[in-house]
């Protein structure tokens, strides 16, 4: 069955409730951001990949709380992995000791506390302070050079204004999704950055298909039609490969939220939250975005030519 065969919606008439939607969730995102920075020190809550530290995973085999193993060490990070009796223990400072074994110092303490009480160490991280500071910065490098590949391709590909717009609407779900991750305080770790790579790529995929329609339809003959009209076509047109196409990967995202465990759940929200924010961004802040970018500079073709789709736009505007 194929959906939404005969769509018709006006999506360009909808593009200022857009705008104030994105703007909301993009300033709740930067006050998250800002309230981050005034509490913990750091616009987001970076993982010991970042900001180094020692990190152990303990498994205790008798129910016990977080409070039972904080009252061991005050100066202990800890939080619940899963739905068991596994936590994370964290510490914030790094040593060599810790690094030749890091849950040594840990397991002679939880010993001390609890006896005889049986746990078992399940995973150990220890990450030294300068190759965190290095992993922040190729991260960030490794997304700017993603930005990069993708205006030039885009420009090979169609127009400077088609690719201003996919940047434009990419930058919005990136911008956003990390706004949400501030918000609720995701430890943020080197499978964060993956995910948010993989949301650049499902973004401007998702983009891609809709602006090559666009190129299609305004190499066809439009009389009668505005600019406008032709860029609602051209949505509607690929709406049901979009719906089925995010519907069906936001179903796998939240059947491994939901029974994939915690050591995928963080990377499976991050994609979640990235492919429902960049299908909507794909007809809502992308191809309005190439509407106002073209009716801001139209291409002026040359005479005697057939001129680009850009000049094909501006005649339809």
């Amino acid at each position: 069955m194929r959906l939404f065969a005969h769509a018709n919606y006006p999506f360009l008439e909808w593009r200022r409730r857009a705008y104030l939607v994105s703007a909301l969730a993009l300033a709740i995102g930067l006050a998250g951001v800002i309230y981050n920075f005034a509490t913990i020190g750091s616009w987001l809550s970076y993982g010991v990949d970042f900001t180094g530290g020692t990190v152990v995973q303990v498994a205790f085999e008798q129910p016990t709380t977080v409070d039972e193993i904080r009252a061991v060490d005050p100066n202990w990070e800890i939080k619940r992995f899963g739905t068991g009796d596994e936590f994370e223990i964290r510490m914030p400072s790094f040593n060599e000791e810790a690094a030749s074994d890091p849950g040594t110092a840990i397991t002679q303490k939880l010993k001390e506390t609890f006896g005889e009480r049986p746990f078992k160490i399940v995973r150990t991280e220890a990450v030294g302070p300068k190759v965190g500071g290095e992993l922040q910065q190729r991260a960030l490098l490794a997304i700017l050079i993603s930005f990069v590949t993708t205006m030039i391709y885009l420009a090979i590909r169609f127009e400077w204004r088609f690719g201003l717009a996919a940047i434009i609407a990419t930058g919005h779900d990136l911008l956003v999704t990390v706004g949400i991750l501030a918000l609720m305080r995701s430890e943020v770790s080197l499978g964060t950055v993956a995910a948010l790579l993989t949301v650049v790529g499902y973004s401007l995929n998702d983009t891609i298909i809709i602006f090559d329609r666009i190129r299609e339809n305004l190499a066809k003959p439009h009389a009668g039609q505005s600019f406008i009209q032709l860029l609602d076509r051209s949505i509607n047109e690929t709406l049901p490969r979009t719906i089925l196409t995010a519907g069906t990967t936001l179903a796998t995202l939240m059947a491994l939220i939901l029974f994939g465990g915690a050591v995928i759940r963080d990377f499976a929200v991050v994609l979640f939250l990235g492919v429902a924010i960049g299908t909507l961004s794909s007809i809502f802040v992308a191809s309005p975005a190439l509407y106002s970018i073209t009716t801001r500079w139209p291409h002026k073709p040359k005479s005697g030519g057939r001129g680009t789709a850009a000049a094909r736009a501006k005649t339809a505007v």
